[in-house]
């Protein structure tokens, strides 16, 4: 539990004490407590149903929650919501612009519902604004996935927000241009915007200062990318063979198995005390597996995950 009377606001930029929320009988968050320091960019990790949204929109203003409180920038999301709205920039999952406006029409737009100009603030979007300038006079609605989402993250920092929220802004994007956002974040951090960001993409994880991962409403970790990938402690070795669809039943159905997971080609396979790996080998040889392949690795975050999601 975070004491939010007794925490220093200056450092922290969000502050989330005991936040729950429901929708009926299902529990969308369950007492999650975690802060956010100024200038970090912090990452909320998990997959679809997780609670990531609606814990968001509760920081944002757009819903109440049932129990416990929240601050951001110092002000609360309850009972300064009106003051707040003007004080931070948000970036739903959904692309939530106007298609029948021009990009530099909707960003006019946002602008002046702020109350400020493009040129006021022109410096913090530049390096992203310079990759929509050519099709600035074209519809919103006929930009392709990556550009849509280089307009929407304009649009949420015109305003010069204290903090910036964005919730799964790489979903549905090609892969380069999910690097090329997050090399914009990285700059917008490096200029000391706090950035709060969602997402069920695993790998994006390390890119954050911090993470938490989080589940069925739950937090299960809070910690760097590092730190959590150490969370895993166990020895992991990861295995292939020609049919993976028969490797995999036959490791789970294995008398010394603990988990196997699928990761790409290879499986992930952590194994009860005193089984090596030439347990294994024999295990699948017997069982006429060809082409066997087997090696030690390091945890990912994703690993970490499976484990925190199974043992707690």
């Amino acid at each position: 539990m975070i004491n939010l009377k007794n925490h220093n606001d200056q450092r922290s930029a969000i502050i989330i004490d005991t936040i729950s929320k429901a929708y009926g009988t299902n529990k969308a968050v369950q007492d999650v407590s975690l802060s956010v320091k100024s200038g970090e960019l912090f990452g909320l990790i998990g997959p679809d149903g997780a609670g990531k949204t609606t814990l968001f929109k509760i920081l944002v203003t757009l819903l109440r929650p049932d129990q416990g409180q929240a601050t951001v920038v110092g002000r609360d999301v309850v009972q300064d919501f009106r003051a707040l709205r003007s004080l931070i920039g948000y970036m739903p999952g959904r692309f939530s612009l106007y298609p029948d406006l021009s990009v530099e029409e909707n960003l006019t737009f946002f602008a002046t519902v702020f109350g400020t100009t493009i040129a006021a603030n022109y410096d913090l979007i530049r390096d992203i604004y310079v990759q929509l300038e050519p099709f600035k006079d074209r519809r919103a609605g006929a930009l392709s996935g990556g550009m849509k989402q280089k307009l929407a993250l304009c649009c949420a920092l015109i305003h010069k927000p204290g903090v910036l929220f964005l919730d799964e802004p790489t979903t549905g994007v090609d892969a380069v241009s999910r690097k090329e956002f997050w090399e914009m974040l990285q700059l917008l951090k490096k200029r000391g915007l706090t950035i709060m960001v969602s997402t069920p993409y695993m790998d994006e994880a390390g890119q954050c200062d911090r993470i938490a991962l989080m589940q069925t409403g739950k937090i299960l970790a809070i910690d760097t990318p590092s730190e959590v990938e150490r969370l895993f402690r166990k020895p992991l070795l990861a295995v292939r063979a020609d049919d993976t669809y028969r490797l995999i039943q036959d490791l789970r159905q294995a008398p010394f198995t603990e988990t196997c997971y699928a990761f790409g080609e290879y499986l992930h396979l952590t194994t009860h005390d005193q089984t090596t790996p030439e347990d294994v080998t024999r295990y699948l040889n017997q069982r006429g597996h060809q082409h066997v392949v087997m090696k030690p690795i390091q945890a990912s975050i994703e690993d970490s995950f499976m484990e925190l999601m199974q043992h707690g």
